[in-house]
């Protein structure tokens, strides 16, 4: 997991405020933060987490299975 990262966006010359907003919220979207954060908001057990991951496999490998 990537340690703190500061995220910001420099507000160019003649740019809408809303503008740049925009770009800063695509900025943390894409860098995840909010996911993190809130994935760390509250402890899962680690026999949580793999079950959760031995689902989504399942999931995984029944989607790649599949006949067209």
């Amino acid at each position: 997991m990537p340690q703190h990262v500061g995220i910001g966006v420099k507000v160019r010359e003649k740019e809408n405020i809303d503008r740049a907003l925009r770009r800063f919220k695509r900025a943390v979207n894409r860098s995840r933060v909010l996911r993190h954060y809130r994935a760390n908001m509250s402890f899962t057990k680690p026999s949580e987490e793999r079950r959760i991951a031995d689902e989504k496999a399942r999931r995984n490998a029944r989607k790649h299975n599949r006949r067209y």
